[in-house]
């Protein structure tokens, strides 16, 4: 990954770019914004211009040593952490155990979500966390000295899904690093990462992408249409993985549009026996489909309140095809009053999935309030 494959983001990539040539480096950083900025394509831009042997003014040459293995992701200075899952071979795996993995799905694309990694490793009804055990592993690469570069580069991607004990031990090696160590933590909430690992970290707040930015990108590396690049553009809301999805693969979306359509025909209905086989039909999928359907229904939400309100005018709605046929007539039941409480709900039915309570009395729950709350 080079710069110049990122659109867009010309002030971060300068202001990191300068950090190299000043040797200014901080050796923690937190690279941090909306889902679908490009923030760990900067890390892996960054760290791959940080190690290349002949960089030029504005990007990594492509063609050094250094440069061809940071493409396969085999350079021996860099390493990778990121959430996998608990197998039968190991009961608190680490990042090596599904390296092979993440090597072949991240060289397609770094444009991809938790779920989007996890659904690669089939999961099944388990969620991606980084466990205790990934502690010793840490220590035990950083502790070694750099084979081919000046720096060794630890990219930790979504450094909230650590656990207590990993944290509490990457704490000690970010006040303490060896020499010449980098860290790039890669966070989608930053919140959620400990205050002190947070406090000791460079913040580099990352911008959405614009729609031209979205647009031009499509255009380019997939060679979409002007208008369909346009439309699709619109509806990401700079939302860079959001805006390859609806080009790529519209099933996902398809499938949760269809799956909140009839929740809200169901409670609209009151139909209690409809609401308790939905129910059981989703609880029946993967934890972390579970988590998209959630957030998804919180984005259609927000887009009928839009609507509701006359903001379609202003341009603030992004909705396009099944998902605009389908709120023209269900917008009216999105108002003012009934929005946080339904956020409420939703927001807490995701807490609920996160912590592993039981998904079909959580979504039958959830169902049931929603009946109250929509008429």
């Amino acid at each position: 990954m080079n710069f110049s494959e990122i659109p867009g983001q010309k002030e971060t990539i300068a202001s990191l770019i300068r950090s190299v040539k000043e040797e200014r480096v901080s050796h923690a950083q937190l690279l941090t914004g909306p889902e679908g900025c490009g923030s760990l394509a900067l890390a892996l831009a960054y760290s791959k211009y940080v190690s290349c042997e002949n960089r030029t003014e504005h990007d990594s040459c492509g063609i050094c040593k250094s440069c061809v293995k940071y493409e396969k992701m085999i350079h021996p200075d860099l390493h990778f952490v990121f959430p996998v899952i608990k197998n039968k071979k190991d009961s608190e795996p680490v990042s090596d155990s599904y390296i092979e993995e993440w090597r072949e799905f991240a060289k397609k694309s770094p444009w991809f979500t938790l779920n989007n990694w996890l659904d690669s490793i089939e999961v099944g009804n388990a969620q991606g966390l980084i466990f205790a055990s990934e502690a010793g592993e840490i220590i035990k690469k950083l502790s070694l000295k750099t084979f081919e570069s000046d720096y060794k580069i630890m990219i930790i991607w979504l450094p909230e899904k650590m656990h207590q004990a990993t944290a509490n031990k990457l704490l000690k090696m970010i006040e303490e690093p060896p020499e010449k160590t980098l860290f790039l933590l890669v966070s989608d909430d930053p919140d959620k990462v400990i205050p002190t690992i947070l406090s000791r970290c460079q913040l580099i707040r990352i911008p959405c992408f614009t729609k031209n930015n979205i647009r031009d990108f499509l255009i380019k590396k997939y060679n979409a249409g002007e208008i369909k690049a346009s439309e699709i553009a619109g509806v990401a809301n700079g939302n860079i993985i959001r805006a390859v999805e609806l080009l790529e693969n519209e099933d996902s979306s398809l499938r949760n549009l269809e799956s909140f359509k009839r929740l809200m025909r169901f409670a609209w209905k009151r139909d209690i026996l409809s609401i308790m086989n939905w129910s059981e039909e989703i609880a029946g999928t993967g934890r972390e489909a579970q988590k998209s359907f959630i957030s998804y229904s919180l984005r259609i939400l927000r887009e009928n309140l839009m609507l509701t309100l006359g903001q379609l005018k202003n341009r603030l709605v992004y909705l396009a095809g099944e998902e605009e046929s389908f709120s023209k007539n269900f917008h009216p039941f999105i108002t003012r009053e009934n929005i946080y409480p339904l956020a409420d709900e939703l927001n807490i039915a995701y807490s609920h999935i996160e912590a592993n309570g039981n998904a079909k009395i959580i979504f039958l729950d959830l169902g049931l309030k929603i009946t109250r709350l929509i008429r």
